[in-house]
């Protein structure tokens, strides 16, 4: 005699698993980071005055290297804070933006002789940005999305250049000799980096 087996139904699938089902992938991406990456736009005039105050005008070099130093800690510091965690140790990401934005900076403006002319601007905003998209960039490729490092430090250049350009068009504070592009150009800035982020970001590590 054989003993029968007792017939066991199929267990429905609990709410939890068709939640977990239904969640989107770790890998989806988006159009842009989020609301806090909106900070960074304010960063910008806001860290610039702060190293303007203390440095002064950028007319000397002393003056651009800690002007400068200031403002990259202090935008360096409001991008790692809105990109909520994608771009690295926050130690090495605004050490990196301080001492880079100090180096270009510096550089940038010695090269055009501390001229404020649209032309001047544009290429300081080249050299600073490529000093800075230099050293992001590392701190990129060894603690953050590697994927982002080599395109962040090729926009940089473009992105100081569009920045300073707006600048002098608007004609804003130019000749004052910030360390830094003021509202309109920082817009820009926001816009332009946060797509940027957004397409070499994975969603789960962008900003809510």
């Amino acid at each position: 005699m054989t003993a029968s087996i007792p017939h066991t139904p199929p267990r429905p699938h609990s709410a939890a698993s068709v939640k977990l089902d239904a969640s989107p992938s770790t890998k989806e991406r988006r159009l842009f980071p989020g609301w806090r990456w909106v900070a960074v736009w304010l960063a910008f005039p806001v860290a610039g005055y702060i190293g303007w105050i203390v440095g002064g005008r950028v007319d000397a070099v002393g003056a651009a290297l800690v002007g400068g130093a200031l403002t990259g800690a202090g935008i360096g510091a409001v991008q790692w804070w809105a990109a909520d965690g994608a771009l690295g140790r926050p130690a090495g990401w605004i050490a990196a933006s301080a001492v880079g934005f100090a180096v270009g900076l510096t550089a940038g403006a010695a090269l055009v002789g501390y001229d404020t002319d649209l032309g001047a601007l544009a290429l300081m905003g080249v050299v600073t940005g490529a000093a800075l998209g230099a050293a992001q960039g590392l701190v990129l490729a060894s603690e953050g999305p590697r994927g982002l490092a080599v395109p962040w430090g090729l926009a940089m250049p473009v992105l100081f250049a569009l920045g300073w350009s707006v600048a002098s068009v608007t004609g804003i504070g130019v000749d004052d000799q910030f360390t830094v592009f003021g509202a309109g150009g920082a817009l820009l800035f926001m816009l332009l980096s946060g797509l940027l982020l957004a397409r070499f970001t994975p969603a789960r590590a962008q900003v809510g």
